[in-house]
C-alpha cells in the first residue's frame, strides 16, 4: 500500500497509508460520531474540511445513497484508524477514491485528536508521498492555494436558483427556507409538515422572500465563518418580526448577527452525534448531533433574547429565542439521522406556531 501523510500548517506530521483519492488541503477537524460517515461526507457544512474520525472502524456497513444529505461529497479528506477494504466490501473506500477525496488510515488518530483538542483547528493537507520532506513541500503548496478561496463558503454550497417542493400535508403551512448549505433531512422534516416549501439561495433579498408570502422561515445549516456570509444577515434582519423564524446551526449564528449579537470561533468546534444539551423550550435534556466551529456570544445578545438551550459539555449557547419578535434557533441538528432523535420535536414546535 502507498505511503501517505497528514501535514498540519503548524508543523506536525503524521504518517499512515494513503488509500485513494488525490492529495488535498483543508481545515482539519475531528468528529466523534460512531456511525454516519456518508451523512458527514455529504453534509455541505463540512465544505473545506478534512475529517478525522475518532471511532476506529469506518466503512464497515457499506454505502446507501438514500441517506445522503446532498447530491455530492463535500469533505476535503477522510482519516480513520481503519477503513473497510475487504473482499466482502470496499464500497466506502471506493466511493471516496472515485470522487478524488484522499483517504488516510493506519495512523494514531487519538494522537491527532488530542492535538486538535489542545491546539485548536489548523489548516492541513493529506499528501501521497514517499518521504516526509516531499510531503511537507507538497502540503505547503496545497494549503497556500486552498486559503485563497472566497471566504463566503455558504455561497459556495448554496443553491443558485429557487427550488419549490410540494409538501406532504395539504393543510400545512408554506415555509421559506434560506439555503446556507442545507442538509436534505431539514428539507424532509419541513416537507413532512408543510403544504409547500421554497428553498432560496443564500444571497436572496428579503423582498424576494416576502413576495413568495410564506407562513414561516427556516434558516439552515452551512459552513464557515458567519461573519463572512454575504447578504444573509441583512436579509434576515429585514425578515425578523414579519414571520416566525427558526434557525439551525449557521442559521442560529446568522439570526444572532441580524439581532446585533456577535459570534466567536470555538477552539476546536463541536462535531459528533453525542453532545448533551439542556432544552428550555421542550423542557428536557437530550443528546444531539452537532457540527460547527463558531458559537454565539451570550453577552452580546439583545435584552429581549433568552438563552433557551445550553451545551452541557462546555456551557456555550446552544439556542435562544426572541419571543416578541417570533424567532428562535438552535446550535445543533434536530433533523439528525442517524443519531439521536429527541430534538426532532422542535420542527413540530415551529410548524405548530405557523397555523
Amino acid at each position: 500500500m502507498a505511503r501517505g501523510f497528514l501535514v498540519l500548517e503548524s508543523g506536525e506530521i503524521y504518517q499512515g497509508l494513503f488509500r485513494g483519492g488525490k492529495s488535498r488541503a483543508g481545515e482539519v477537524v475531528f468528529n466523534t460520531s460512531h456511525s454516519g460517515y456518508e451523512e458527514i461526507a455529504t453534509d455541505p457544512s463540512y465544505f473545506g474540511q478534512i475529517i478525522v474520525m475518532t471511532a476506529p472502524m469506518q466503512g464497515n456497513y457499506g454505502i446507501n445513497s438514500s441517506v445522503w444529505e446532498s447530491k455530492r461529497l463535500w469533505i476535503e479528506g477522510f482519516i480513520s484508524l481503519e477503513i473497510q477494504d475487504s473482499e466482502r466490501d470496499s464500497s466506502w473506500r471506493r466511493q471516496l477514491s472515485e470522487a478524488g477525496i484522499p483517504i488516510l488510515s493506519d495512523l494514531d488518530t487519538r494522537e491527532i485528536v488530542l492535538r486538535l483538542r489542545d491546539g485548536g483547528t489548523p489548516w492541513g493537507a493529506i499528501v501521497h508521498a514517499e518521504i516526509e520532506a516531499e510531503a511537507r513541500e507538497t502540503a505547503r503548496s496545497l494549503i497556500a492555494e486552498k486559503k485563497l478561496m472566497n471566504l463566503d463558503w455558504v455561497h459556495a454550497v448554496s443553491r443558485k436558483e429557487v427550488e419549490v417542493r410540494k409538501g406532504q400535508r395539504p393543510e400545512g403551512p408554506r415555509i421559506a427556507i434560506m439555503d446556507y448549505g442545507s442538509k436534505e433531512n431539514i428539507l424532509r422534516e419541513l416537507a413532512a409538515r408543510a403544504s409547500e416549501i421554497a428553498i432560496f439561495p443564500s444571497r436572496t433579498s428579503a423582498k424576494t422572500v416576502k413576495d413568495w408570502n410564506p407562513d414561516g422561515i427556516m434558516l439552515t445549516n452551512g459552513p464557515g465563518n458567519p461573519s463572512d456570509v454575504v447578504a444573509a444577515v441583512e436579509t434576515v434582519r429585514d425578515l425578523i418580526g414579519w414571520r416566525p423564524i427558526f434557525g439551525i446551526c449557521m442559521g442560529n449564528q446568522i439570526l444572532a448577527l441580524a439581532l446585533g449579537a456577535k459570534t466567536y470561533k470555538l477552539k476546536f468546534g463541536h462535531r459528533g452525534s453525542n453532545h448533551p444539551v439542556r432544552d428550555g423550550l421542550l423542557g428536557s435534556v437530550y443528546v444531539t448531533s452537532q457540527n460547527h466551529g463558531y458559537s454565539v456570544d451570550e453577552a452580546t445578545l439583545p435584552k429581549d433574547a433568552r438563552v433557551t438551550h445550553i451545551n452541557l459539555n462546555d456551557g456555550s449557547v446552544a439556542g435562544f429565542e426572541c419571543a416578541e419578535r417570533r424567532c428562535f434557533s438552535v446550535q445543533y441538528h434536530p433533523e439528525s439521522h442517524p443519531g439521536p432523535h429527541e430534538a426532532v420535536r422542535l420542527f413540530d414546535y415551529f410548524t405548530e406556531r405557523l397555523l
